[in-house]
């Protein structure tokens, strides 16, 4: 079997596609983000000049963002298309809500530690949201068709203090 190499087939695939090394790189961002894989631009450059092979997990983050066999990556003599696995696809991402987004760059750049304390706080926060609906739904009433209005009224009542001296 006649084998290529990594760098053969990058510069294939950026032939066929009009890619730079800057658009792979590029292109890998959500899936590093996703498996929490490192590349960089001195990974690509290393790999399409040859001097370096790329590890399996980069190896997985190029075939994905490339949408290319990894075996065919390799250099075998296999097809090129990618054996398709909707699970693992996010070639094209949904983009999130401005502030789910920022929320994401936020925790992106928070420390170990202090990702462990969002996630504690955001789980007490949700706890809480849960048992305040909780009480709500306990409180509702039964006797008379519930109307949004009739509802805010019922919440102000019980939220004036004055009304329960």
């Amino acid at each position: 079997m006649n084998r290529e190499n990594t760098a053969i087939r990058l510069k294939t695939i950026m032939n066929i596609r009009g890619l730079r090394q800057v658009d792979i790189l590029n292109l890998t961002i959500p899936y590093c983000k996703k498996y929490e894989v490192k590349m960089n631009k001195s990974d690509i450059s290393q790999y399409c000049s040859g001097k370096t092979e790329p590890n399996q997990e980069k190896l997985f983050i190029l075939g994905n963002a490339l949408n290319v066999n990894e075996a065919w990556l390799m250099g075998f003599d296999v097809p090129m298309e990618r054996i398709s696995n909707k699970e693992e696809s996010c070639a094209a991402p949904d983009p999130l809500p401005s502030d789910q987004q920022q929320l994401n760059d936020i925790y992106s750049q928070l420390d170990h530690p202090n990702k462990k304390k969002v996630l504690t706080y955001s789980k007490n926060l949700l706890s809480t949201q849960q048992m305040e609906d909780d009480v709500l739904a306990a409180h509702a009433r039964t006797d008379v068709e519930q109307t949004p209005e009739g509802v805010q009224h019922d919440i102000d009542i019980m939220n004036d203090d004055s009304l329960w001296e």
